[in-house]
């Protein structure tokens, strides 16, 4: 087999078959197909597609380059959570400890952040001690003894996905929708979950910013699931904002704790219960999403999520203190209170800009080997359509000193814009993709 005769075929716009996938995944992952001519075959699914038969043997093919874990010695069925990538999106420290408090063992590997959206990992090291690294033996044996672990993906978890999420990062390929749920699908699938809830963001902050891409791509990862055989829903929400008020590392587990402890409502919250409740009925635990809804409200209102929180914490060598005595997180040098300075209604926010505006604080890393400072970032005090005067805190700021605290404030109000009438606040969740068809959040 020939990757030349592979490229020609896809760049005429014929389908592939499993064979040439394969082939093209294998040589992706040990290197033996030049980056030339992998990139040329990326531009030609770019330019001429996939069909879902194509797109679900390319995720088989990129899951099977690596390792699979094998989760079988852990009893009960373990669902995974993936988000798409957000600002502020701090779902899996919530959900994880409640869904975990009701009787599903969740097992969960992580990513980092990079570009403007945040990485559970990195909010997780921002815990005093807390390791994300850990052998599959023991991060077995956590979720047999506790229910719980968040850990980072292993270096041989689909490594043809490495090779050519790299290549298209400069190949413009990016924006290829079967590539796109390939490389999110083949680690979701390596990770030997039985079944799958993903959070596919749509809005200024979004990878798919219009609602027509998000649901093409929720629907593709749907049938790729469909037809590897793992049951799998998809949860479109809004990223027309951060979700939660804080961002930046520690900033976003404080804000996750406050939650988990009682003290803050909000949209974190109720997409935190809508994706677990979607993962208990998954896990069959519940018969219906009411019923689900009302197991996680019973595990948050009794503090049995927070303390599962405290437990992973110290499993994984964290001082569980934290879950009590936030002082324990990274503290900023500076903190200056941003003012609106303006009268009107908060119209619209450019999220992919508030999430830049954290990354060049510190919080995050324009490449990976970027340093992070867990302790910087801000808390929005605003909301889309709330009213404001000219002396409304719209955020308060927490910076390793005053230039970049400036800075960080004429990027964030850049980013907001005041109007003089109210708006028409996004919906909060706009629709849910299963096998069966799509329901819409009327």
């Amino acid at each position: 087999m020939q990757i030349l005769d592979i490229i020609t075929k896809k760049k005429l716009g014929q389908p592939l078959t499993r064979e040439e996938i394969t082939f093209f995944a294998r040589g992706a992952a040990d290197k033996t197909i030049p980056d030339y001519q992998l990139a040329a075959l990326l531009m030609a699914i770019r330019l001429n597609g996939m069909t879902a038969q194509e797109t679900t043997d390319l995720t088989l093919a990129m899951r099977d380059s690596g390792d699979v874990c094998d989760l079988s010695a852990i009893p009960g069925k373990k669902i995974d959570k993936h988000s798409t990538g957000g600002v502020g999106d701090t779902t899996t420290l919530i959900l994880a400890p409640l869904v975990a408090a009701c009787g599903v063992p969740v097992a969960k590997m992580s990513g980092r952040g990079l570009g403007h959206t945040g990485g559970t990992l990195d909010k997780l090291e921002s815990i005093p001690g807390l390791s994300v690294e850990e052998t599959e033996e023991r991060f077995i044996r956590q979720v047999q003894e506790i229910g719980l672990a968040v850990i980072g993906q292993t270096a041989a978890l689909a490594p043809a996905d490495k090779t050519l999420y790299a290549l298209r990062d400069v190949t413009s390929t990016v924006d290829s929708l079967p590539l796109i749920a390939a490389s999110i699908m083949s680690k979701k699938l390596a990770s030997g979950a039985d079944g799958i809830v993903l959070d596919v963001k749509t809005g200024s902050g979004a990878l798919m910013e219009t609602l027509p891409d998000a649901l093409a791509l929720a629907q593709t990862m749907v049938d790729i699931g469909k037809l590897a055989g793992k049951p799998v829903v998809a949860v479109i929400t809004s990223m027309a904002q951060p979700l939660g008020t804080h961002i930046g590392n520690a900033l976003e587990v404080k804000d996750a704790i406050d939650v988990l402890a009682g003290r803050t409502q909000g949209d974190l919250l109720e997409i935190s219960l809508l994706l677990g409740s979607h993962m208990l009925v998954l896990a069959e635990k519940a018969k219906t999403l009411p019923e689900a809804r009302a197991m996680l409200e019973n595990a948050l209102s009794s503090g049995v999520g927070l303390r599962k929180l405290a437990e992973m914490i110290a499993a994984q060598g964290g001082d569980p203190r934290v879950v009590e005595d936030l002082s324990l997180l990274p503290q900023a040098a500076v903190k200056r209170v941003m003012r609106a300075e303006t009268a009107g209604y908060l119209s619209a926010m450019d999220t992919t800009a508030l999430g830049m505006a954290a990354q060049r604080m510190g919080a995050g890393r324009a490449k990976k080997s970027d340093m992070l400072d867990y302790s910087v970032g801000y808390v929005l005090h605003v909301r889309l359509g709330d009213e404001v005067t000219e002396d409304t805190p719209l955020a308060t700021l927490y910076a390793r000193n005053e230039a970049e605290a400036e800075e960080a404030e004429k990027a964030i109000r850049k980013a907001l814009t005041i109007a003089r009438e109210k708006p028409q606040t996004p919906k909060l969740w706009d629709a849910v993709v299963t096998a069966d068809g799509i329901t819409y959040n009327r």
